[in-house]
């Protein structure tokens, strides 16, 4: 009869493993996760097609060269091509809600697409906006904001969440500026002109 060692039942190992530090989100984002058209929303050419331009700051005002910047929005309906929005988009060839955009070495970003329709919501009507998420290093999270636009006084003025922001200075970070071919949208991380950021 041959014999071997039975492993030791009774014995439990107490081996403890230091905590896994946090990751941050960037840099390697931007180098895996952009496509080639992910800044068009819309082709070239497209009818009504707007460029969203930008530069990301960081906390001391210099340009971020690696952050990634997103975009989802409705229609020029104000409709969502999604589940949660009952009334679905309507067919808009080459239309496809979503961009993504990698700065580039002096931190700037664009993103061609249409501008929204304004979009029904539980409290009134929101104006027409881009959402806008922002990945960059040395962050966690990404952050959240939106782009209104300057034409839009009236319905900007009775947006739910531009009217949330108190601080008419704030607010003002919001609103992009009317360029020759779409707009202008600067995003501070943070320190002096901070954008606004949406706790989500």
């Amino acid at each position: 009869m041959c014999t071997h060692n039975a492993p030791k039942s009774t014995q439990q190992r107490t081996t403890s493993y230091p905590t896994t530090p946090s990751q941050t989100v960037g840099p390697y984002l931007h180098i895996g996760l952009p496509w080639p058209d992910g800044p068009h929303v819309v082709a070239e050419g497209t009818p009504g097609a707007v460029w969203i331009r930008g530069t990301v700051y960081d906390g001391a005002g210099a340009t971020v060269p690696d952050a990634l910047v997103e975009t989802w929005q409705a229609d020029p309906d104000g409709r969502f091509d999604h589940p949660d929005d009952p009334r679905g988009a309507r067919a808009r060839p080459g239309f496809r809600a979503f961009g993504r955009c990698p700065t580039d070495a002096a931190g700037d970003y664009g993103i061609l697409t249409l501008r929204p329709g304004a979009v029904p919501g539980p409290h009134g009507d929101q104006a027409p906006h881009v959402d806008v998420s922002v990945f960059a290093r040395g962050m966690l999270h990404r952050v959240v904001t939106r782009v209104y636009f300057p034409e839009e006084e009236a319905a900007n003025a009775a947006d739910p969440v531009l009217g949330s922001i108190v601080d008419p200075e704030a607010r003002a970070t919001l609103v992009a500026r009317r360029t020759e071919d779409g707009y202008r949208f600067d995003i501070r991380l943070q320190g002096e002109g901070e954008t606004v950021f949406f706790d989500i």
